[in-house]
């Protein structure tokens, strides 16, 4: 492997499953014996809880490392603000402070590349770093794309996710021309997926049989609404190499309140199934890309 490898999640559109997927792949790779850093770049600070880390609670965090660009601030690199998990995954963790970090961002030229300045001081750390970027089209999303070697959208079956993803190709696109920097999305992730028949993806076995038999026929309402997640699948299909369908599951719901991926607290429920399908895909990416460089 190279030094290290670095994905950022991205999307403008909260509630996109974000957060979880990166935490739940950052699980799995923990899991393959790798050597992972999840760095939360989102002042709500979703990671840093979802990995059993009270925010209230840090005296320094990624808004330190971030402000330690700026004349007056402390000195803070990223060594100084990580801290370990239960799950083996490090963090390098968010506050709602990270809010009064991009009025400053916007004053400087390299703005853009700081996270990935701050990340070289761990390169002979991890594995993999993982970053959670933000619901929005702000710096923090642009340094985490910057600084990241694969990126991966995720996208809820929701009118308005495809919108999004027009928003976030733009910002591909200012990227190369303004930083030569080549960003392409490598995955994308539905999540919270219900299939066009209505049943969420994965779902099958005696519950499925029973339902067919005892349920009434789907109403007209419930076609249409079939109708429009085969054509929503469809064009996401069209935008990416490798689309992956993770199903509505509580058990995602309930790992995060226990501080835990859902490898490390039901890998075998559908959705934890499909978040290794996907951990493995990843590490197939990130292998030919180390094959490619070494050419």
């Amino acid at each position: 492997m190279l030094d290290i490898t670095t994905v950022a999640f991205a999307h403008h559109k909260g509630g996109t499953g974000k957060t979880t997927s990166c935490l739940n792949i950052a699980g799995y790779l923990q899991k393959n014996g790798k050597r992972v850093l999840v760095v939360d770049c989102d002042p709500q600070a979703n990671a840093t809880a979802g990995l059993g880390i009270n925010p209230e609670t840090l005296n320094v965090s990624m808004y330190d490392v971030f402000m330690s660009a700026f004349e007056g601030f402390p000195d803070i690199v990223i060594n100084d603000v990580i801290v370990p998990t239960t799950s083996g995954i490090d963090l390098a963790p968010a506050t709602l402070d990270l809010v009064g970090v991009e009025p400053y961002l916007y004053s400087i030229d390299d703005r853009a590349g700081l996270l990935k300045e701050a990340l070289t001081r761990v390169r002979d750390t991890y594995d993999f770093i993982l970053i959670d970027t933000p619901p929005s089209m702000g710096q923090f999303v642009i340094n985490g794309l910057v600084a990241a070697d694969h990126t991966i959208v995720t996208l809820d079956p929701g009118t308005f996710a495809l919108k999004g993803m027009e928003a976030l190709s733009t910002v591909f696109c200012d990227i190369r021309e303004m930083l030569g920097e080549n960003v392409t999305a490598d995955f994308a992730i539905l999540t919270r997926w219900k299939g066009s028949d209505g049943r969420a993806a994965g779902a099958g076995g005696l519950a499925l049989f029973l339902k067919r038999i005892f349920s009434p026929g789907p109403s007209a309402e419930d076609e249409k609404e079939g109708e429009r997640l085969k054509m929503f699948e469809s064009e996401v299909r069209k935008a990416f190499k490798q689309v992956f369908m993770v199903p509505y599951s509580p058990a995602i719901y309930e790992t995060q309140q226990h501080g835990l991926p859902i490898s490390h607290y039901a890998p075998e429920t559908d959705a934890g199934r499909e978040y290794r399908t996907i951990t493995t895909a990843l590490l197939e990416l990130d292998g030919k890309r180390n094959e490619d460089v070494s050419l």
